[in-house]
Parts: structure tokens; C-alpha cells; sequence
């Protein structure tokens, strides 16, 4: 697909953002995605043309972080944790289930090009582990066999919403949303879970509250002499360990 000048004009305004217009560069790869299903050599050449800097410079970027494809992504990229903790709660069951059942192997896609499959790294939800990412939407608490309804269910075309979040939209379309194009969805479903506000509902039930700014601005510009407690006790012992070293070194 090439793009069009309604597409150049977007991606000039998303550098026009910026005071800096380099700093654009990163939601101009996503717009590209979203158009072209991928970074391409066009996409590329254009981003630096606006730019004003060379195209090795956008490449390095674009190759540098793992949400920039190189490759045709299909509708829904289905992304499974397989770092430590979603993987001991199931993670490498549910993604080697998935394997077998699309037929894919990692960062490949299904025949109908519906369903990029793809391990990933830690996403910072372990509360809820094992987790799954869909067009980088969460998924919750899954395993192998609701791992496999929710590929079926995409395949589908059925309506499927995040646990924390909107309902799915398509690859290219979260791109654009990525870009700093808004799709109306922020703030469609739930912002967070159970897990997520346990503490502050043990805070409410016992009526703690946060230390007031100016008891840490106080204890962060005192002396030795006027913190208290474990500060105090903390600086005595590196004094003592530095008296130490300095005799042994006579």
C-alpha cells in the first residue's frame, strides 16, 4: 500500500506536536503501522524526509523497539507473557497451546491472516498472571482453554472486550489510536481490577492516609542530629564503616 497525501499531512502534524519535531518520531512509525500493517521502506524514507534526518537514523528506531513489526501483522496481535511468574501460573502451557491449535509458530501469522501470535516479556500485570495482550489490550487470568476461545471468538468476528479496558479493535486500529488519533474507547469498561485496588481499600476501611509533604521535605535537609530514628542509625553505621576502612588502609 502507499501512502497518501492524507497520511503525509498526518504525519507532518504529529511532528508539528512537538517542539522538538524529532520527538514525533515514535507515533509516526505507529501511524505508518497503521496503514501499512507494518514499518515499510517507504514508510521509513517519509518519516525521515519530515523529519529532516536520515533514514539509517528512523530504521535504528524502528528496529529497536519489539512494537514495531517488520513483518504483516494480522488483525488481532495476540501477545502471551512468558516471563517468570505468568510462566510458572501457566504462561508456557497457554502459549504453547496456542502454537498448536493456530498452527503458528512465534511472531508468525494464521492463514486467514487474522491472529499474530507472539511471546513477550514481563507487561507489568503479574497480579493477574498468567496474562495475554490483545492489540495490546489486557487479558486477565487466562489459560489454555480460554486462551483458545478468545483466538476462536477473534477469528470469528465476535465482539470481544479486554478485562481492563475497551472492546478489541483491530490491529491498524490501535496503531492509529497509538499515533494520537482517538477512537472514542478511552473510557469504555473498567480502568482497574480487583487486584489492582485491594490496598486502597484496606487504606479506606482503616483510614490511613499519606504522610504529609513537609514532614519528608523536613527529614530529607536535616543533619545527622536531627533525623530521627533509623535515618540517624543509618548515617552513625556508614561513618563507622568508613572509619573502619580508612584504619585498615594504615
Amino acid at each position: 500500500m502507499t501512502l497518501t497525501q492524507e497520511t503525509y499531512g498526518e504525519l507532518e502534524a504529529i511532528s508539528a506536536r512537538y517542539p522538538e519535531p524529532r520527538s514525533g518520531l515514535l507515533p509516526m512509525l505507529h501511524l505508518v503501522q497503521s496503514v501499512e500493517g507494518r514499518i515499510t521502506p517507504e514508510g521509513i524514507e517519509a518519516c525521515a524526509d519530515i523529519l529532516g534526518i536520515s533514514a539509517a537514523e528512523v530504521s535504528g528506531v524502528a528496529t529497536f523497539y519489539t512494537m514495531y513489526k517488520r513483518k504483516p501483522v494480522g488483525d488481532y496481535l495476540v501477545g502471551v507473557c512468558t516471563n517468570t511468574l505468568c510462566a510458572v501460573m501457566g504462561g508456557d502451557a497457554i502459549f504453547d497451546k496456542l502454537k498448536d491449535h493456530l498452527d503458528v509458530g512465534n511472531d508468525e501469522t494464521t492463514e486467514d491472516g487474522k491472529v499474530t501470535l507472539e511471546h513477550v516479556e514481563c507487561n507489568a500485570a503479574c497480579d493477574y498472571a498468567p496474562v495475554m495482550m490483545v492489540n495490546w489490550e489486557f487479558m486477565d487470568n487466562m489459560t489454555p482453554a480460554s486462551a483458545v476461545q478468545l483466538v476462536d471468538d477473534l477469528r470469528e468476528g465476535k465482539e470481544v472486550s479486554s478485562t481492563r479496558g475497551p472492546r478489541l479493535c483491530t490491529w491498524k486500529e490501535a496503531e492509529r489510536v497509538l499515533a494520537g488519533f482517538p477512537d472514542g474507547r478511552v473510557d469504555e469498561g473498567p480502568g482497574a481490577g480487583h487486584a489492582s485496588l485491594v490496598g486502597l481499600e484496606l487504606a479506606r476501611q482503616n483510614s490511613w492516609t499519606a504522610p504529609d509533604g513537609g514532614s519528608a521535605k523536613s527529614l530529607g535537609s536535616g543533619t545527622a542530629e536531627t533525623k530521627s530514628g533509623a535515618a540517624a542509625q543509618a548515617d552513625t553505621g556508614r561513618a563507622e564503616t568508613e572509619t573502619i576502612q580508612e584504619e585498615g588502609k594504615k
